[in-house]
């Protein structure tokens, strides 16, 4: 694949929004955009991205807002609505200055940014080709009782505020050269917004009730063991989910 070339747009505020695009060598009109997992950014994809090879493929990748190159305290926003909508001024800027044909544009998406790209096709009901969501953090493992009641108390009674997280290099692989890689990443921070992480679990409430109306060819990549985020959650989306193209695949 060529090299990424960097760019930005401007959102609905006026915050400049950070994204990468590595040009097909062989264009055929055909998109993939990448939406990368809490904490992290767009750069976490090179390597994906050259080991896909999709050569007749443009690749873009975004920087969400309070993430890698992009503006905004890190791991934070207004709100999960706000980021929902960035990404729908991305696709429209991508549409606008790079003439991405949206019908013929594909999503892989991971984790936290997988909840925000199903929320993105519920919400705004762009006409995809397919949705590959990678892991995607319908429900995320908090394992401290009553976690979400007490965040929204302590919001409520402190303000915003952040949270620290528990998630470590050795819980999202067992490749000892990807875990280096992870924990020399000086662009992957550990905080998220309270107020972020309620709303994607509210988020995630909303779409897992209202899967039915989505009809986007969906293929679901996850881990029949997984530390961070719940398979029973991912699996209760893809039966719900009104597509009549879905599939589900587990890795050991």
């Amino acid at each position: 694949m060529s090299t990424a070339i960097e760019h930005r747009f401007k959102a609905y505020d006026g915050s400049e929004i950070f994204y990468r695009h590595w040009p097909a060598s062989q264009p055929s009109g055909r998109t993939l955009l990448l939406f990368h997992r809490g904490h992290e950014h767009s750069g976490r994809w090179e390597e994906t991205v050259e080991k896909l090879a999709l050569r007749d493929v443009d690749i873009y990748a975004w920087d969400q807002r309070g993430h890698g190159l992009s503006p905004g305290e890190r791991g934070s926003a207004l709100n999960l609505a706000q980021v929902i909508r960035d990404a729908n001024d991305w696709v429209r800027h991508l549409v606008d200055a790079h003439q991405l044909a949206i019908e013929n544009t594909c999503v892989l998406a991971h984790s936290v940014g997988a909840v925000i790209a199903t929320a993105w096709v519920h919400d705004y009901g762009p006409p995809i080709r397919g949705l590959i969501l990678a892991t995607p953090a319908f429900k995320v493992r908090l394992y401290v009782p009553l976690a979400i009641p007490s965040l929204r108390l302590k919001q409520k009674i402190v303000g915003p505020g952040y949270v620290k997280s528990y998630v470590k290099s050795r819980m999202l692989t067992h490749d000892r050269e990807q875990a280096r890689a992870y924990n020399a990443d000086e662009k992957i921070f550990r905080q998220i917004a309270i107020n972020i992480l309620l709303d994607l679990h509210d988020t995630s409430k909303r779409l897992l009730a209202d899967a039915g109306t989505i009809t986007t060819p969906t293929l679901i990549l996850t881990a029949g063991n997984d530390w961070v985020v719940s398979i029973d959650a991912q699996t209760k989306f893809l039966e719900r989910l009104g597509s009549p193209i879905k599939q589900l695949e587990v890795f050991p």
